[in-house]
């Protein structure tokens, strides 16, 4: 009898080694765009409930569109704890701001709306006056953490959405790593992170860059592969509004002047260690420009960049810097 269960016993260990993980794939909507995560899993776990979980904290914890979250009572001049979510996505911001010289700057957020691309306070006719008026506010140098209160003048808006999303992105890889799953693409509104490879195609994982494209068609101008790493990308292709005259202006607001950043950049790929670092950098680099962005990243030689832009001729080219990824060949 004993012999009968010690091989009753081995047999089951040997079908759970060889068991293949299974193919998972979870997608649905967060902050505002789509969401879509794959992996493997040998115990075929789903942890949709978690995701919805994790997602309705960093929410209640960042989101400007949400009037209860953190940030917007912070924004109301309202006391309010913040969570350990805050603060990482602040001590980050605090870091890439100082480092980027106020190229990325989270309290730009109150000419974001101003210029009507925020969830509030959009102002009619706006001009050179009222922009002057509103640039007093602007300066996360201005902003301060004691414990977990945060400090800042009662005119500041602080508007984290052009590098929560990449965190976000980061809170669901390290989830699933904490469950080891050692392959896995996360997908948040085009913000990616990926770890291992795709198992069902034995290949790397791999990803499309859009061509900019005003109409909203989408169309890749190359495939590359990612290896244990996280990419994002900002454009003005993607998010921009046109003035009475027929003006296109960016979403992305620079920091110095107050106005919709002005350059001949239209797209920005960055690869970093992680999504938040890469989101916060693709949107700095917008607005810094070709050469500020080729200077910077002489000293930052852990960013891989891929930019497409408009020569003097209103033609498209496009720029690899520091190893970014050569096209794969399909």
């Amino acid at each position: 009898m004993k012999k009968k269960i010690a091989f009753i016993i081995i047999a089951l260990l040997i079908v759970s080694c060889n068991q293949e993980p299974k193919n998972i794939k979870i997608s649905g909507s967060v902050f505002g765009t789509s969401y879509s995560v794959k992996y493997y899993s040998k115990a075929n776990h789903n942890f949709e409930t978690q995701f919805d979980s994790l997602f309705y904290v960093i929410n209640k914890s960042m989101s400007t569109y949400q009037i209860n979250s953190d940030i917007s009572k912070l924004n109301r001049n309202e006391a309010v704890e913040v969570d350990k979510h805050f603060v990482k996505v602040l001590e980050a911001s605090q870091a890439i701001y100082k480092e980027t010289n106020g190229a990325f700057d989270p309290t730009i957020g109150v000419l974001v709306n101003a210029w009507d691309f925020g969830p509030e306070g959009k102002i009619e006719r706006l001009d050179s006056l009222k922009v002057d008026s509103l640039l007093q506010f602007v300066g996360f140098d201005k902003v301060s953490q004691i414990c977990n209160s945060i400090l800042k003048p009662k005119g500041t808006f602080i508007d984290f959405n052009a590098i929560a999303k990449g965190y976000g992105v980061d809170v669901i890889a390290e989830f699933l790593e904490s469950k080891n799953i050692n392959n896995y693409f996360v997908f948040i509104g085009g913000e990616i992170r990926v770890k291992g490879k795709n198992i069902e195609k034995n290949k790397s994982w791999r990803v499309g860059i859009q061509n900019p494209n005003f109409e909203g068609k989408e169309s890749h101008d190359k495939e590359i592969s990612l290896h244990n790493e996280a990419m994002a990308t900002s454009g003005t292709y993607r998010k921009f509004k046109i003035d009475e005259q027929g003006n296109r202006y960016s979403h992305i607001i620079n920091a110095k002047t107050g106005y919709p950043s002005k350059t001949n950049l239209l797209s920005i790929s960055v690869i970093a260690k992680d999504c938040m670092t890469a989101d916060a950098y693709a949107t700095a680099f917008k607005a810094m420009g070709i050469e500020n962005v080729k200077a910077f990243l002489n000293d930052h030689p852990e960013l891989k960049v891929f930019l497409i832009f408009e020569n003097d001729k209103k033609e498209l080219e496009t720029l690899s810097i520091n190893g970014f990824p050569e096209e794969v060949i399909l």
